[in-house]
């Protein structure tokens, strides 16, 4: 199948967290630029909903990792080695503030990024909640696409891990502090969203689900990224109603996670860590679940059969996001399982 086989799809919405949702992005962004040339069509408009989850304040400042992550990176500005971060950034001020002794030492914030975060702060001091702010940040970076907050309340995730110093045996901390300062090498007894049950859909994220012809979930942390998007209340029930047809991407190949830490939280829930594993753990929209159809990559194409068991469509294809061009055949694998079945 070539990146322009599928049949075009009209409005696209895309549930995404960090470096992986991002870097899917700019493959599906790659190919409908493509696909819409070929076609001598406008490029389709996309919605990225982004998971808000791992924010968290930092010296004074609010710091929205995935959010910033897709801007940057749709916006030509992240530093493409590590995936995250401004490019050319430097470090003095994490240098003077760790002179200074100031605590979290483990959380740098580069130079370039630290003006993103205070415009973000005085925004959000000012009164403006995150959806207007992030809609003010996209006028500079101009992501080509329009970015959505899940939520405008607070939400943060925390992961309890073993502490033999605790009477309970074990401490709560933020997922940043798991997967910086503790590299995520330490077991996850709990995943913990702080504040999801209690909050509500960021403007326009209802209606990105409902009123789109397909709702795309990429490669992202099944737990704390596409989790917890999925965990605001109404999403679910949005993903439900709509009209426009489901798939996914797994983020486990041959029995591991690609980067990142979803082997150790999906353990934490109990979800077998395979690609079967987490498709059965979305489920199928027909179940009560969200997935109509599901990807998995070549190396698992025995999983298959058991996917679709369950009611849910699925075909094996090369997963790796090595370059632009594979990515672009990833999201067009996506599209055609979903609307050409």
């Amino acid at each position: 199948m070539t990146a322009s086989s599928p049949t075009l799809p009209g409005r696209v919405t895309v549930l995404s967290g960090g470096v992986g949702g991002a870097r899917f992005l700019q493959g599906l962004l790659h190919w409908l630029e493509q696909a819409a040339a070929a076609a001598g069509a406008a490029v389709p408009p996309v919605t990225v909903v982004a998971n808000t989850a791992d924010d968290l304040w930092v010296h004074g400042l609010k710091v929205c990792p995935d959010l910033d992550t897709v801007m940057y990176t749709l916006g030509d500005g992240i530093d493409p080695e590590r995936g995250w971060g401004r490019t050319a950034e430097t470090w003095h001020v994490k240098e003077e503030l760790a002179a200074y002794g100031v605590e979290p030492t483990w959380f740098g914030l580069g130079d370039r990024d630290v003006a993103t975060h205070l415009v973000r702060t005085q925004m959000l001091e000012a009164g403006y909640p995150l959806s207007a702010v992030t809609e003010a940040l996209c006028r500079r970076w101009r992501p080509g696409v329009r970015l959505l907050p899940m939520t405008d309340d607070r939400v943060e995730t925390h992961v309890a891990v073993p502490d033999d110093d605790e009477p309970s045996g074990q401490r709560v901390v933020h997922f940043q502090e798991y997967w910086i300062r503790l590299q995520a090498a330490v077991p996850a007894l709990a995943v913990v969203p702080v504040g999801l049950e209690s909050a509500t859909p960021g403007p326009g994220v209802v209606e990105a689900l409902t009123e789109t012809d397909l709702v795309v979930l990429p490669p992202s942390n099944p737990v704390v990224s596409l989790g917890t998007i999925l965990g605001v209340p109404g999403v679910r029930e949005a993903l439900h109603a709509t009209s426009a047809p489901v798939v996914g991407l797994s983020p486990i190949i041959g029995g591991r996670h690609v980067r990142g830490m979803a082997q150790q939280l999906l353990e934490s829930r109990g979800v077998p860590v395979s690609a079967s594993g987490v498709g059965l753990h979305y489920g199928a929209r027909s179940a009560g679940g969200v997935l109509d159809a599901w990807l998995v990559d070549d190396v698992d194409a025995a999983e298959v059969a058991a996917v679709e068991a369950a009611g849910i469509r699925c075909r094996a294809v090369p997963l790796m996001m090595t370059d632009a061009d594979a990515t672009a055949r990833m999201a067009a694998a996506a599209v055609a399982l979903a609307t050409d079945g």
